[in-house]
């Protein structure tokens, strides 16, 4: 079976955004509040950075604790990485996770301005300046016959739907978030019905998850 290009726990606002406008080091998503867009898997007992016992079960927690399952390698974009833009000012920028990042795989991150391969723990970022095509390949290389992730932000995802190269989405819908104005993955998830099929099921934590898979 070919190793399938997924996206994963990827977590939209009532009205399709994915993250809010002005982005920078201290405000990860832009205006948009993490706190209340990511509630749904913070608050599960399978949420990696659990301090504290308990947490909710159901059908949350199966998608939390699925994020690593069969994953070889990760696709994300430069905003996901770092709020910097352009050329590398310098390389002193490791990412948003500190010295244990949750990717426990090679990472190809997609950018114009290439930088050197590093390592931190289990995880080595690749900077690379490719299509989505090329960069599928070369993660695809890596994953060693697991899947990829694609994991953000919506600009990234979108174009790798655009081309044409995802096989299967779980995008987690807020309802009593909207955003307004940000970087938005769709207007409707209708707009994929043309490839993908959709089941939509909600959850008691009040978030309503997207599931689609290819036609």
């Amino acid at each position: 079976m070919t190793p399938l290009l997924r996206v994963q726990n990827f977590t939209v606002s009532r009205d399709g955004f994915g993250a809010g406008e002005n982005q920078s080091l201290e405000r990860p998503f832009g205006h948009a509040d993490p706190g209340t867009m990511f509630t749904w898997a913070g608050a599960t007992a399978g949420w990696p950075n659990r301090t504290d016992p308990g947490g909710s079960r159901g059908l949350d927690d199966y998608f939390t604790r699925d994020f690593g399952n069969n994953i070889g390698a990760e696709i994300m974009g430069r905003n996901k990485f770092s709020p910097q833009r352009g050329p590398w000012k310098d390389h002193d920028w490791l990412g948003w996770w500190g010295d244990e990042p949750p990717f426990h795989t090679p990472v190809f991150v997609l950018t114009h301005h290439p930088r050197p391969s590093f390592t931190l723990s289990d995880t080595t970022f690749h900077f690379v300046d490719a299509d989505p095509a090329t960069a599928l390949a070369q993660a695809r290389e890596a994953a060693g016959g697991k899947d990829v992730r694609l994991g953000g932000g919506a600009t990234t995802i979108r174009e790798f739907l655009d081309a044409d190269l995802v096989d299967t989405l779980h995008v987690a819908v807020c309802p009593h978030v909207e955003l307004g104005s940000g970087v938005r993955l769709w207007k409707s998830p209708d707009e994929l019905l043309d490839r993908f099929h959709l089941e939509v099921v909600p959850s008691f934590s009040g978030v309503v998850h997207h599931l689609f898979w290819r036609r």
